[in-house]
């Protein structure tokens, strides 16, 4: 089996070959990453010697179709991803997320590649009070990014029904754990006690999101390649809904921080008020979340406190 790991390079795409060297010793894998701010080759240094690496644009039809020759599966990571920044300028997003979408599935078609997991978020959805999204319900995302996502989940499905192109598309809650860039809330949060910074929160902070450890998205994501049925989404979450403002407080009770590095600002433009997934789906195929939030923000937090050197040049 080879396997091309589009953005894997980046904090979910590297955690994800980690995982297929650890479980899949057979795979052959070919990362293919534009190495933009988020995506960093030290993420892969300690297996460098294990994968092939090319560094190329998913939006450049020329390496796309060198390293996806001879593959018999594509997934997905590579994307641009942070609201804030696609609120201020969002021609890369869209540039990155769709058309770059679209040049990885013209060559997956004419390559005649076996399997095509596109990996999106639940932001797709929009926001919701109370409930849960399903798969089946409205895309109404709110961000330029969670737009550009969107569209690119709509382009995968269209690609389905008009060539029957076997794609699989999987939604994710928010994930955190090693490797992931601290412009990101959790990273961002821990990176900045650990400095004695003021950690600012949008509104009053009760924003709240479903969090969900990397490693359990990355088995998720195994799970729908190997048994998810070709034009389905699933949704991937882990019902760890907490507050924006109940995950800061915990990680400043796990640093021995004082409240008082906490600090609050306007609200986000656009900002969703709480994501939630239905999962049943993904669980019906035999998938369990198996890592708590607590013990996996323990674990983040003690990782970011271990490796100083690797995001210290990042904030």
């Amino acid at each position: 089996m080879r396997v091309l790991i589009t953005g894997g390079a980046g904090f979910i795409g590297s955690n994800f070959v980690r995982y297929m060297l650890n479980t899949h010793q057979s795979a052959e894998l070919v990362v293919l990453d534009k190495l933009t701010y988020a995506g960093n080759v030290d993420n892969l240094k300690d297996v460098l010697t294990c994968i092939e690496f090319v560094k190329g644009d998913i939006c450049d039809e020329k390496p796309v179709k060198l390293v996806m020759k001879d593959c018999d599966c594509v997934i997905n990571f590579a994307a641009e991803t942070h609201v804030d920044k696609s609120i201020l300028k969002a021609a890369a997003f869209v540039r990155t997320d769709v058309l770059g979408t679209q040049v990885l599935l013209d060559s997956a078609k004419e390559y005649q590649i076996e399997r095509f997991i596109q990996v999106s978020t639940d932001e797709v959805y929009g926001s919701i009070r109370s409930g849960s999204f399903g798969e089946s319900d409205k895309l109404n995302p709110s961000s330029p990014y969670a737009a550009s996502k969107a569209g690119a989940d709509l382009l995968m499905s269209s690609y389905f029904k008009t060539y029957n192109f076997p794609c699989v598309i999987t939604r994710s809650a928010n994930n955190y754990g090693p490797y992931q860039h601290p412009e990101k809330l959790i990273p961002h949060f821990i990176t900045c006690a650990l400095r004695n910074s003021k950690l600012t929160l949008y509104g009053q902070g009760d924003n709240i999101r479903d969090w969900i450890h990397v490693e359990d998205n990355c088995k998720a994501i195994d799970y729908v390649r190997q048994m998810g049925k070709a034009g389905e989404i699933y949704n991937i979450g882990a019902g760890n809904e907490k507050s924006n403002l109940d995950v800061t407080k915990s990680i400043l009770q796990l640093l021995d921080k004082p409240s008082t590095l906490m600090t609050f600002t306007n609200d986000r433009l656009g900002h969703d008020y709480r994501y939630s997934l239905d999962c049943s789906k993904i669980k019906a195929l035999g998938w369990q979340p198996r890592i708590s939030f607590e013990d996996g923000l323990a674990q983040t937090v003690r990782w970011y406190q271990e490796n100083e050197p690797w995001w210290s040049s990042l904030v």
